[in-house]
Formats: C-alpha cells, sequence, structure tokens
C-alpha cells in the first residue's frame, strides 16, 4: 500500500482525532515513561498534534486545526526516503497540492532534522473537504513510501489490531476489555487502568486523560 491506498483508508477527521487520543491514552498506561503514540492538545493556540516514534527512526505526525488535518509519515528505510541521495530530496509529488492553508507545517521546527522536512508519506484534508488529498505521486509496483504500515492502528482502530501492536511491543499479555474500553472512550476507571497496568499510577493517568477530553470515574473514598 502506498499513499493512494491511504486516502482511501483514513477515516474521518473526527474519528481520527479521537482514535489519536484514545492510542495517547493507551500508550500512556502502558510506557508512562516513552509512550509510542502520544498527543498534545495545545501544541499551538486552537491546535492539537498526535506523534508517533517508534524508536527506530520511524514516525509519523497528525495536526488538527481548524483550517483542516495534515499528516505526514517518514519510514527510514522506504523507497521513498528522501535520505536514497543527496543533498536530500522528498519523492516527486510529495507536497504538490498542499493549500497554503496548511503549507506551513512542513517547515515547523518539530517537523526538522538537521534543517528539512523528513517526510515519505503526506495526506491532508482542509475543512469542509469531502475526501482526503495527496500529492501527484508515483510508484512502481515494488516500491512503497511506508504507508502500508506507518498508519495501521488509525486506519483500522479496533481493539484487536491495537492488542496485536501491543502484545508484539511489550511481549505480554494486553487485556482486551480494559483496550476496548478506551477505544470506545468509557469512562475511565481504576479497574480499567490496573487491568492493563498494575504499576500505573491512576491520578497521572487521570489527569492525560481529561486533557484527551475522557470522563473519569470519581474513586471510592478510602
Amino acid at each position: 500500500m502506498t499513499v493512494h491506498a491511504l486516502v482511501a483508508s483514513l477515516p474521518d477527521p473526527d474519528v481520527l482525532l479521537a482514535r489519536c487520543r484514545a492510542l495517547a491514552l493507551l500508550d500512556a498506561i502502558l510506557d508512562a515513561d516513552a509512550p509510542t503514540h502520544s498527543f498534545v492538545s495545545d501544541w499551538r493556540e486552537g491546535v492539537g498534534l498526535a506523534f508517533m516514534d517508534n524508536g527506530s527512526g520511524d514516525q509519523y505526525a497528525v495536526v488538527f486545526d481548524a483550517s483542516g488535518v495534515f499528516l505526514y509519515g517518514f519510514d527510514h528505510e522506504s523507497d521513498a526516503t528522501p535520505w536514497r541521495e543527496f543533498p536530500r530530496a522528498h519523492w516527486p509529488g510529495l507536497l504538490d497540492g498542499l493549500p497554503l492553508s496548511l503549507a506551513h507545517y512542513p517547515a515547523a521546527p518539530e517537523f526538522q532534522f538537521d534543517g528539512f522536512f523528513d517526510a515519505t508519506v503526506c495526506v491532508w484534508r482542509e475543512k469542509d473537504a469531502e475526501a482526503w488529498q495527496c500529492g501527484q505521486v508515483e510508484f512502481g509496483d515494488d516500491e512503497s513510501d511506508g504507508s502500508d504500515w506507518l498508519f495501521d492502528l488509525l486506519t483500522d482502530g479496533s481493539t484487536d489490531a491495537y492488542v496485536s501492536f501491543a502484545e508484539d511491543y511489550f511481549e505480554r499479555t494486553i487485556d482486551r476489555d480494559a483496550v476496548a474500553a478506551i477505544l470506545a472512550r468509557e469512562p475511565l476507571s481504576q479497574g480499567t487502568v490496573t487491568s492493563l497496568s498494575s504499576t500505573a499510577d491512576f491520578e497521572a493517568v487521570a489527569v492525560q486523560a481529561r486533557t484527551l477530553g475522557y470522563a473519569v470515574q470519581d474513586q471510592p473514598a478510602v
């Protein structure tokens, strides 16, 4: 799969936003010190940022603002990596057609590496647009830009997809019902948190959950 399949697989922005927040909360419970998925509600004024970093040189970011959504990914081993040549260069057409309302995001300092926007995949959707869009990129049958795996959890959105990811990443059994509860945006309970991690600080998780728009169940007085 390349970006052309990705634009047809991504959910609408409101669903995508909910999934990004859920992934951030799940990762905060399972690995508070180094979560793979994170979400910053106030990255810019009125702008939210979802970010994934797998610690192996691959990442993606999703920017949510009033003008629309800007998404990019970087697969350092893909055919489309800017590092395939020197000086670095984007895959032809990567940013073609990026609307002015979102065109400043590739230059954001947080998305720069050594003064360059490292990206192999770019997708966007302006406010009120009916579909996701990408540049006029072309790939051969055996070429990839990382879309075939970077965004699996965002396009799938299922409990099984996250459990499969987490059990492989953390190398332990993950409570499926607890994952399902968070993906369904049920009010967060201490039982749900404990089912995912017996060492998680519930109060700290509750603070983050509220910033992500989750309700938190009141805990009984001791």
